[in-house]
């Protein structure tokens, strides 16, 4: 949970202030990989190729709601590389599991219409009065019967790999199943968060 939650509580806010900065910490946490033995070191890679792909968004993107999947699906193509190699087995399915988790929620989004929500939230991210105004048109849809259903039937199919998961004796499924279950965890802390308001 710790690592899945790290780039969106931590990253996310500091990647709008200083976007290169981020970039550089995603240098480094790769630098940690290599120095680091596996399971720690491959980790970490994954995390780093998590952590790059979120600065990238984050930091230029994100006002683009509907590119977010695609960009941080950007190092697919190295965690699919990583599963074939025992020293990044761990990492890669780390960063898949955290990018079907994404990739889940993404479509909650856009199935709910949210997008437009997202959109405003990011274009006017410095006036509170505007941000409230447009979380509270977001709760509208999120807590329509549609809103419930979806999130019911999403947090079940996220819940349900994570339990297969679970049962598997390789590391690099639990490993896959955490990531999944974390970000489910950091969409309820979300939703939580946006109720309070």
């Amino acid at each position: 949970m710790g690592l899945v939650s790290l780039p969106v509580f931590v990253e996310a806010p500091l990647v709008r202030l200083a976007p290169s900065l981020c970039l550089v910490l995603s240098v480094l946490w790769l630098s940690l990989a290599r120095l680091w033995r596996s399971p720690y070191g491959s980790l970490t890679w994954g995390f780093a190729l998590t952590w790059l792909c979120g600065s990238v968004y984050w930091g230029w993107l994100r006002w683009q709601p509907e590119v977010h999947l695609p960009i941080e699906a950007l190092a697919l193509p190295w965690a699919l590389w990583g599963m074939t190699q025992p020293s990044h087995r761990i990492g890669a399915w780390f960063y898949l599991g955290s990018l079907l988790g994404t990739g889940i929620t993404d479509f909650y989004f856009w199935v709910n219409d949210l997008f437009p929500h997202w959109q405003s939230m990011m274009v006017h991210e410095t006036d509170l009065g505007m941000v409230r105004l447009v979380l509270s048109r977001a709760l509208e849809a999120v807590q329509s019967l549609r809103g419930v259903l979806w999130a019911a039937l999403l947090s079940l199919l996220l819940l349900s790999i994570t339990y297969a998961c679970g049962r598997s004796p390789k590391l690099h499924h639990w490993v896959f199943g955490g990531a999944v279950l974390g970000t489910l965890l950091v969409d309820v802390l979300f939703g939580l968060s946006a109720l309070s308001q």
